[in-house]
C-alpha cells in the first residue's frame, strides 16, 4: 500500500522516518503579514503551467524519490490520487493548525480523496521531535469525516474574514472534531492588541523579557515562546522589535542603525543587524509593560492578523472580550 504524508515546514523530518513514500511538506506562513489570496492559493495547488515561477508550485518544496518525481508536475488532488492512504501531520502551533484547516477545506470538494485521509492527533513539536521518535511512536489517528471537514471550513474562512469576530464567536462552538485547534485559536487571538496595552502577547513577552535584563536579539527571540515554540519566527519576531522601536514615543531603543533601511529583507544582513542590537526598554516602555500607558495611542500601528488589517483606526482589541474599533 503506498502512502503519503502531507505536513507542514516543521514535520520535514518525516521524510527520514519512513513513515510514507513521499512527504509533501507545506510553508505558508498564515499567522504573518497578509494572507495569500484564493487565487495565489488556488495556482499553487494546480498543475504545473508557464504561469508557475520557481517557488510557485507544491512540488517545489518535495524532496521526490526517484520512482515518484514523474509526478511533480500534477496538481496536488491528481498527485493525491495516487495514494491508498494519505496522512495529516499537523503539529499544536496555531501555525501548523491553520494549515491544517486551510488543507481540509481545500480537499472537501473531492470526496474520492476525504475517503483515504487520515488525521494524525499530533500532541507534540514536530520541528523538536527526533526522527527514532518519529519512526517509533504510535501517534492517535482518526479517519476525517464531516465533522473534520465543517470544523475547518468554518475555522478557516472565519480566520479569512477582514474582522476576527468570526474567530472569537469560534470559541463557543464546538471544536472537538480538530482538538488541537482550539488552543492554537487562542493563542492567535491573544495576539490582537491588548484592551489595556495596545499589543499583543509576542510584543508584551520582548518587553518583559528586557524588563528581566535579556539584551540581545538572540536571547529574546529564543525565549519568545516561554518554553514552547514562539508563533512567530525570527524574522517576524525582528519585525515585532522594529516596531517596537518606531514611533513618536518608542517602547524600545537600542536597535542597529542599519535595519530602517533593510526592512522587508530577509536576508544574512538584517539577521546579522538583529543580532549586534542591543534592546533596552524606554521609559515609555516600561509604563507599557506596567499596564500604566497604550503603546498604540502615541504610535502607529499597521499590521495583519488573518484577514484583518489592525491599524489605529481599526484596531480591534482582545482581552476577555473582543472590542470593536
Amino acid at each position: 500500500m503506498k502512502n503519503l504524508i502531507l505536513t507542514s515546514s516543521s514535520g520535514l523530518s518525516l521524510m527520514l522516518a519512513d513513515r510514507a513514500d513521499v512527504v509533501i511538506p507545506f510553508f505558508f506562513r498564515f499567522v504573518w503579514g497578509p494572507l495569500p489570496s484564493p487565487h495565489e492559493l488556488a495556482t499553487w495547488v494546480a498543475t504545473r503551467s508557464d504561469k508557475h515561477g520557481p517557488g510557485s508550485h507544491w512540488s517545489d518544496d518535495v524532496a521526490f524519490p526517484e520512482a515518484e518525481e514523474a509526478g511533480s508536475g500534477l496538481g496536488l488532488v491528481d498527485f493525491c490520487e495516487r495514494y491508498d492512504a494519505i496522512e495529516l501531520w499537523f503539529d499544536p502551533s496555531p501555525n501548523d493548525q491553520l494549515l491544517l484547516v486551510w488543507l481540509l477545506d481545500y480537499l472537501r470538494s473531492y470526496p474520492e480523496i476525504v475517503a483515504r485521509l487520515k488525521l494524525f492527533i499530533v500532541t507534540f513539536d514536530l520541528l523538536g521531535a527526533d526522527i527514532e521518535g518519529l519512526r517509533s511512536w504510535a501517534v492517535r489517528d482518526v479517519d476525517v469525516g464531516q465533522g473534520e471537514l465543517q470544523a475547518a471550513f468554518t475555522a478557516w474562512h472565519a480566520y479569512r474574514a477582514s474582522t476576527p469576530e468570526a474567530c472569537f464567536d469560534l470559541l463557543e462552538s464546538d471544536l472537538s472534531a480538530l482538538p488541537m485547534f482550539r488552543r492554537a485559536l487562542l493563542e492567535l487571538l491573544d495576539e490582537l492588541p491588548s484592551t489595556t496595552t495596545g499589543l499583543g502577547s509576542s510584543e508584551m513577552r520582548l518587553l518583559a523579557l528586557m524588563a528581566r535584563g535579556y539584551s540581545s536579539a538572540s536571547s529574546l527571540f529564543t525565549r519568545a515562546g516561554l518554553g514552547r515554540p514562539s508563533i512567530f519566527q525570527e524574522f517576524e519576531l525582528g519585525s515585532l522589535l522594529e516596531g517596537l522601536a518606531q514611533g513618536s514615543e518608542p517602547a524600545v531603543s537600542g536597535l542597529d542603525d542599519q535595519l530602517p533601511s533593510l526592512r522587508g529583507n530577509h536576508s544574512q544582513e538584517r539577521l546579522n543587524a538583529y543580532h549586534r542590537s542591543r534592546p533596552l526598554l524606554t521609559a515609555f516602555g516600561r509604563a507599557v509593560l506596567a499596564y500604566n500607558e497604550d503603546f498604540s495611542r502615541h504610535n502607529a500601528i499597521d499590521r495583519w492578523w488573518g484577514g484583518t488589517r489592525l491599524t489605529n483606526d481599526r484596531l480591534w482589541r482582545y482581552g476577555s472580550v473582543l472590542t470593536k474599533p
